[in-house]
């Protein structure tokens, strides 16, 4: 994702990226980026410090704070020495000052994404979406904040969080939590319901924890 108000820089980047075969979504605001952070993940962020409503640092800042851990390279006309100490110390992975040589940031894109993705793969740690699961202690947080669930309730938001974005039928579900091949539709209604209760700003509309209707359920996030 590009978080940069300048079209000039959005259509360069853009370009750039996709004749690497890197897909982008640009942002045009502080706002905007956060919104979709809330409903996507990226491999990279690019982050302007300038923009119209949040600077970059603000937005930076509220990143980290949600326990979204993508690597961010700060691409500023900020060249001060004090500016790269204060983004890199917020958070980011690196500061690219303006104008920059695009072979340079294609280049530290990769080699940041290539870090992350053999980081991903060694990790304990499950981060979907806002949700951060601490698979040594048990824990899972929402935007840094802990959930309390019981451990069973644990058990099953830990298999959707392993299986983003699946349908899994209420047999299934039965089956890797319960290890029961009879299933009790009752017991996953309850438990699903209870998952919302803690996860979802409204749980009789879910944003994440969704039904997928004649089919099951998902973690769509």
């Amino acid at each position: 994702m590009v978080v940069d108000d300048e079209k000039i820089i959005q259509k360069s980047i853009q370009a750039a990226y996709k004749s690497e075969n890197m897909e982008v979504t640009i942002a045009s605001s502080g706002k905007e980026a956060l919104s979709i952070l809330s409903q996507y993940k990226f491999d990279l962020i690019l982050m302007d410090i300038l923009m119209p409503d949040i600077d970059g640092f603000e937005v930076v800042q509220t990143i980290r704070s949600r326990q979204i851990h993508t690597p961010i390279i700060f691409i500023s006309g900020k060249s001060e020495e004090y500016n790269k100490v204060l983004g890199l110390g917020l958070g980011a992975d690196d500061y690219i000052t303006k104008p920059f040589s695009i072979a340079l940031l294609i280049s530290k894109s990769k080699a940041l994404i290539r870090r992350t993705n053999v980081y991903s793969m060694i990790t304990e740690d499950l981060i979907v979406g806002p949700f951060f699961f601490n698979q040594k202690t048990f824990r899972v947080y929402k935007f840094e904040k802990e959930i309390q669930m019981t451990a069973k309730e644990l058990s099953l938001f830990k298999f959707f969080m392993k299986n983003p974005k699946q349908v899994f039928t209420k047999e299934q579900l039965y089956h890797q939590i319960w290890n029961n091949t009879a299933i009790d539709d009752n017991t996953i209604m309850v438990y699903i319901k209870r998952i919302r209760s803690k996860i979802e700003d409204n749980p009789k509309n879910p944003q994440y924890l969704k039904t997928v209707w004649g089919i099951g359920y998902q973690l769509d996030c």
